[in-house]
């Protein structure tokens, strides 16, 4: 049975902790609500700016002259998987979901005789594939100096890959980010982004007849990379509230962890120093009837 002092040294040792994991709760709550705002107006834009692309595109045959961004290069052999995660950890299973939904995408392609290679934004969810496949990893974006995401920091990202593909080193690449749905629900999420997969053109404003100056095919050409932009941008918000809202959970959970704990060694230690006090009593009691 451990001794009082020990007890009382790891009841302190606890309620210590508690104060930490209550203050990173109050501190990510207070960064969720920002950091949701921003991802929430994120959204109409890239889903608009998806649908306008979608609907220049339908206007266009796929083919040679077509925008690389969006007809490819004709091949899908290499793939590569940009994946986004946080710098910091005592996030929740925020890091590891997006990890996960990774290494299942590279081990299905991988199965199919695929080349894949690794570009980590953000580092937490580099570690797990270091380990088993560090040849893959061919570099890692530090977001680590970026308080508040910009939209420089995605065109950043974006213009990063285009010079990879533009520099034939793969053929199709994919995006791994969490969208954010609630404090307690944040959804892994894979999206293509080159070539470019655009949702069907919407209805609304497609079908009148309309000409363009300059063509389709130009107009492609200088708006898909800035659609690149715009998702990475969108996937980088997306996962900077899930981070919040992950951890704020993580937190929550952890300080109810903690009180429990200390419920039951403050149970412990009350148990013992009475059982130490009993003895004493029956040791006093004993040696007076001897004398």
């Amino acid at each position: 049975m451990p001794s009082l002092k020990s007890l009382k040294n790891r009841i302190t040792s606890v309620k210590s902790t508690q104060k930490i994991t209550k203050a990173m709760k109050m501190v990510a709550a207070a960064k969720l609500r920002r950091a949701q705002e921003a991802a929430e107006a994120a959204r109409p834009y890239s889903e608009r700016m998806a649908a306008v692309m979608a609907s220049l595109a339908s206007k266009v045959s796929v083919g040679p002259e077509s925008p690389r961004l969006l007809a490819g290069t004709g091949k899908d052999q290499v793939h590569l998987l940009v994946i986004c995660s946080s710098e910091r950890g005592l996030a929740g299973g925020f890091n590891s979901n997006i990890a996960k939904l990774a290494r299942r995408t590279m081990e299905e392609l991988l199965g199919q005789g695929k080349t894949v290679k690794l570009l980590f934004v953000g580092k937490k969810a580099r570690a797990p594939f270091a380990r088993t496949h560090k040849e893959l990893i061919i570099d890692t974006v530090d977001m680590s100096h970026i308080k508040n995401v910009a939209f420089a920091d995605a065109k950043a990202v974006a213009e990063d890959v285009v010079a990879r593909f533009e520099a034939g080193e793969f053929d199709v690449a994919h995006l791994f980010f969490s969208t954010f749905r609630s404090a307690l629900n944040q959804e892994p999420t894979r999206l293509q982004i080159i070539p470019a997969a655009l949702p069907a053109g919407d209805a609304a404003g497609t079908d009148a007849s309309v000409e363009y100056e300059p063509g389709e095919e130009a107009i492609l050409a200088d708006l898909l990379p800035k659609n690149l932009a715009v998702q990475v941008f969108r996937a980088l918000l997306e996962n900077a509230a899930s981070e919040q809202g992950s951890r704020m959970t993580a937190m929550d959970n952890a300080t109810r962890n903690a009180g429990d704990m200390i419920n039951k060694l403050t149970i412990t230690y009350n148990r013992t120093r009475q059982a130490a006090i009993t003895k004493e009593l029956i040791e006093i009691i004993s040696g007076a009837e001897a004398l």
